[in-house]
């Protein structure tokens, strides 16, 4: 279950990514942490994600949030990228990644699975296409939980 901050967060972190030419890819609040862990995932879209970038970020969003007071306890607030075995969510994402083997999960079984692995063909508006050993999988976008980079490939 998300935060119910998130949003929040998401609306001050995403123009503080923008100003500094990054994107903001994710943002979770680990709240079982003590203290609570912000964790903020950047991605630079000109070069590799650098600890540069992350140091810019952090420095640049703890400011926005101690200015917007909206989590009232202490926290640590860290800044990282995401790296290559995160999971898909976006067009572009999807797109970039065309090709690329991918670890694929839903919340119910369809054709008699929940777990599929296949290289991406593409993603429209109701389903994400696999490639399995030349069969094209069509699994609907519906009970889809999770599509991620499937690194044991």
């Amino acid at each position: 279950m998300t935060h119910p901050l998130i949003p929040q967060i998401i609306e001050i972190a995403t123009p503080v990514a923008e100003e500094l030419g990054l994107e903001l890819v994710g943002v979770v609040f680990h709240t079982n942490q003590r203290p609570p862990v912000l964790r903020v995932d950047i991605r630079n879209p000109q070069q590799d994600t650098g600890l540069d970038d992350c140091e810019r970020m952090s420095r640049a969003l703890e400011a926005k949030m101690d200015q917007a007071s909206i989590v009232q306890d202490a926290y640590v607030l860290e800044v990282s990228s995401p790296g290559t075995s995160r999971q898909l969510s976006t067009d572009r994402e999807f797109t970039a990644f065309k090709g690329f083997a991918v670890l694929v999960r839903s919340s119910q079984p369809h054709e008699g699975q929940q777990e599929w692995v296949g290289q991406l063909i593409r993603r429209d508006e109701t389903a994400v296409y696999l490639n399995q050993k030349g069969r094209v999988v069509a699994i609907p976008r519906a009970l889809i939980t999770k599509v991620q980079l499937d690194d044991r490939r």
